[in-house]
């Protein structure tokens, strides 16, 4: 559980380069081209990636936006072999922007019912 901890943090400090540049077309390529490995993780695994993520950013030096976090966790997942997508959605009165990430069509970082707040602009 450590190395993933530390695997997430790592990868919060690099798209910590993309946001904080505002590049976040470059962010989302990168998330879209993540190769998802051929073995399948199992749910547990899912669950294990999704809460070492989630330490990762407790432990992080700043707050750690939606996006950051759910881009860690789409691309982790996939390196393990989970088809993961990373999702985002705005909502129009009033605007806000969310994203989180599905696996097989199930939110597995964020509320389940999001999906339903947000309405959603794209998947990666």
């Amino acid at each position: 559980m450590k190395v993933l901890i530390l695997r997430a943090y790592v990868k919060l400090v690099f798209f910590e380069f993309y946001t904080a540049r505002g590049r976040f077309s470059e962010l989302h390529e990168k998330v879209r081209n993540t190769p998802i490995k051929r073995k399948r993780s199992g749910e547990i695994e899912v669950d294990r990636i999704c809460s070492a993520v989630d330490l990762a950013c407790v432990y992080y030096f700043k707050q750690v936006l939606c996006l950051q976090r759910s881009a860690v966790t789409a691309c982790i997942l996939k390196r393990q072999g989970v088809f993961a997508q990373l999702v985002i959605g705005a909502q129009h009165t009033p605007f806000k922007a969310h994203a989180w990430v599905e696996v097989d069509g199930r939110v597995v970082n964020d509320k389940p019912y999001v999906s339903e707040v947000y309405p959603v602009l794209d998947r990666c």
